[in-house]
């Protein structure tokens, strides 16, 4: 990565001249709590004979997910932050590389405890005595929600290249690039669709850097309904031509809208971003509240840690009810599981609570970042991300592997601070 200067920031005024953006951190509070919720009431599980069978509830319900689904915001969101964060560091004369090692350190840093926990969990249940295959199934599905760290740092070293491009060259080219990629997916060349982990997802953070600059000031009111009206029906007339699903999350032995990510995921996000914009007044006007205030002020510093744990959370409460006592969910869509859904969130959300208690103080890196070798560091964080996604962290040598490469990245850009001279 080439030292590279920051622009300078944009003539038109920002789009909240508070410090902080409070719109942007409900949009980014709400959709992780919506994505937790998401994964939460995912999985169909049943045990027998040592072994832990799995399914997708969410197949019975696909258009659920139509809501459900919010990555599209975050990234939006995410876009909007990077976007601020750029800026306020651009008055203060920074550089490209600086403001990429600060947020690469804040961004995979709360993996470290993740993977201190997980890489030895796995061999001292099976020495407990509980069934390899449960083990197995819960060490991979801890590290599978890692893929949005992966593609987030893609976003991240992006941004200060994509700031410099105008909107109205960047947007079509990506949005093009989705909708090529989907056309020659679909016509028999599979992995290419995989491109689409950049234009789909570029294409949503670019639009947050529009909302960043103020360039959605104009969407509100019937302007915002129209978009979220014009978004929801492309998602439906797509799904209903075909060959896009109607859910927005992948299900297995289908057509998937998530992996690799397809050109139906713009339009979702054209229908969540009119119906966000749409009910942004009321928003700004809650988070005015000091209760609402204080709540986003304790939670928004803290959803890394949130994302990170909650399938642990789940890992540790489903192998309770399934494996400890034999506990099976019940038919998906039916009376039983919608009533059953309350009961296992609220027995789910203390444990994460704990955790977030207990762990949140990781989402601040120690040290000091420096920039000399963030090029090096990006490329190892980023593939022992992917690792961890593939395989988790299942017995065996890649996520030790991983662990280390990791940890080697975050060196790189880290810089022990000095320590403070003694008090006579």
């Amino acid at each position: 990565m080439s030292l590279i200067v920051f622009p300078p920031a944009p003539v038109r005024a920002p789009a909240a001249p508070a410090p902080r953006d409070r719109f942007i951190d409900v949009l980014r509070v709400f959709g992780m709590v919506l994505v937790v919720v998401q994964h939460w009431t995912m999985p169909v599980l049943s045990y027998a004979e040592g072994r832990l069978s799995t399914g997708n509830a969410l197949a019975a319900v696909p258009y659920v997910t139509w809501i459900s689904q919010v990555m599209p915001l975050v990234f939006f969101a995410g876009g909007a932050a990077n976007a601020i964060s750029f800026r306020s560091a651009a008055r203060r004369g920074g550089t490209a590389r600086e403001w990429t090692a600060r947020r690469l350190r804040r961004l995979a840093w709360p993996v470290v405890p993740l993977a201190v926990v997980w890489l030895p969990l796995p061999h001292l249940l099976v020495a407990l005595g509980v069934p390899a295959q449960p083990v197995e199934v819960a060490a991979r599905t801890v590290g599978q929600p890692l893929w949005f760290l992966a593609v987030y740092l893609l976003a991240v070293v992006a941004t200060p290249h994509l700031l410099r491009v105008r909107a109205a060259v960047a947007l079509p080219v990506l949005a093009g690039g989705a909708v090529l990629m989907d056309v020659v997916r679909f016509t028999g060349l599979e992995a290419a669709g995989y491109l689409n982990v950049a234009f789909v997802w570029l294409a949503v953070h670019q639009v947050g850097f529009r909302y960043a600059e103020g360039g959605l000031a104009w969407l509100t009111g019937r302007r915002a309904a129209a978009l979220a009206a014009a978004g929801f029906a492309m998602v439906a007339a797509l799904v209903a031509a075909g060959p896009y699903p109607a859910s927005m999350i992948g299900m297995p032995g289908a057509v998937s809208n998530m992996a690799p990510p397809s050109a139906c995921l713009l339009a979702l996000f054209a229908g969540q971003l009119g119906l966000a914009m749409l009910l942004r007044p009321a928003v700004n006007a809650l988070t005015a509240r000091p209760r609402v205030e204080a709540v986003l002020a304790a939670l928004a510093p803290r959803v890394m840690t949130v994302y990170l744990w909650h399938m642990t959370a789940l890992v540790a409460v489903a192998s309770v009810a399934a494996v400890g006592f034999g506990l099976a969910t019940p038919r998906a869509g039916s009376a039983a599981w919608w009533s059953a859904v309350p009961v296992w969130l609220a027995a789910l959300a203390p444990v994460l609570v704990a955790l977030t208690a207990l762990l949140g103080r990781f989402e601040e890196p120690p040290g000091a970042a420096v920039s000399r070798h963030a090029p090096v560091a990006v490329p190892l964080v980023g593939g022992a991300l992917l690792t961890f996604t593939i395989g988790g962290f299942a017995p065996g040598p890649a996520p030790v592997a991983a662990s280390a490469v990791l940890v080697a990245g975050l060196l790189l850009v880290t810089r022990p601070e000095a320590a403070a001279p003694p008090l006579r």
